[in-house]
């Protein structure tokens, strides 16, 4: 397994397996007692319609990290664009 530090992640660009650029990872939510992954919060790019996904109080995309499959130049999450 490659590890990564989230620092490195942050400002990537997030896109869904078939393409479309999401937006850019702004944060990671972390479950504090077990350490635990839990979700991406995905500034949304300007052309992404917002209502169509999860999103936070500040209008970020709200992703599983269960949703995450790879990550090199970009993040791609394992879901197709509405």
């Amino acid at each position: 397994m490659v590890q990564i530090f989230a620092t490195q992640l942050k400002g990537k660009t997030v896109m869904t397996r078939d393409g479309q650029i999401l937006g850019t990872l702004e944060e990671m939510l972390v479950d504090t007692r077990t350490g635990r992954l839990l979700n991406l919060l995905v500034a949304p790019a300007e052309d992404i319609e917002v209502r169509l996904f999860e999103t936070d109080a500040k209008k970020r995309i709200v992703l599983p990290f269960t949703s995450l499959k790879s990550v090199k130049d970009v993040i791609v999450a394992d879901m197709e664009a509405p």
